[in-house]
C-alpha cells in the first residue's frame, strides 16, 4: 500500500493550491479517502472526506466553501483544491485511505501560507 501526496508549497494569503494523492497497491475505488492536516505544534485534524464513488463528501467547518475534495478512481488519485488560503491553513497535509478497520497514511506534503 502506498499513498504519495504532492502539490504542497509556499503560497500567499488568498492564493490557491491543488494537492494530489496517488494511490497504489490496493483497490482504490473500494476505499473511502480523507485529507487530514497537522498544523505546527497542534494535533492532526480531519479536513475532508469522500466516499468510494464520490457521492458523499464532508468538510471541516474551517474549510467549507474554500476547499473541494474530489477523486478520480480511474487514476487512483484523490485531490484537494484549496482556495482563499489563510495563514491558519499552514500545515502538513496527509491523505488517508480507509475501509473498515484497514487504513493507510501518506507521508504528507507541507503547505505554508505566508506573505
Amino acid at each position: 500500500v502506498q499513498l504519495v501526496e504532492s502539490g504542497g508549497g509556499l503560497v500567499q494569503p488568498g492564493g490557491s493550491l491543488r494537492l494530489s494523492c496517488l494511490a497504489s497497491g490496493f483497490p482504490f475505488s473500494s476505499y473511502v479517502m480523507r485529507w487530514y492536516r497537522q498544523p505546527p505544534g497542534k494535533e492532526r485534524e480531519l479536513v475532508a472526506g469522500i466516499s468510494m464513488a464520490g457521492r458523499n463528501i464532508n468538510y471541516a467547518d474551517s474549510v467549507k466553501g474554500r476547499f473541494t475534495i474530489s477523486r478520480d478512481n480511474a487514476k487512483n488519485t484523490v485531490f484537494l483544491q484549496m482556495n482563499s488560503l489563510k495563514p491558519e491553513d499552514t500545515a502538513v497535509y496527509y491523505c488517508y485511505a480507509v475501509r473498515g478497520t484497514l487504513g493507510a497514511w501518506g507521508q504528507g506534503t507541507l503547505v505554508t501560507v505566508s506573505s
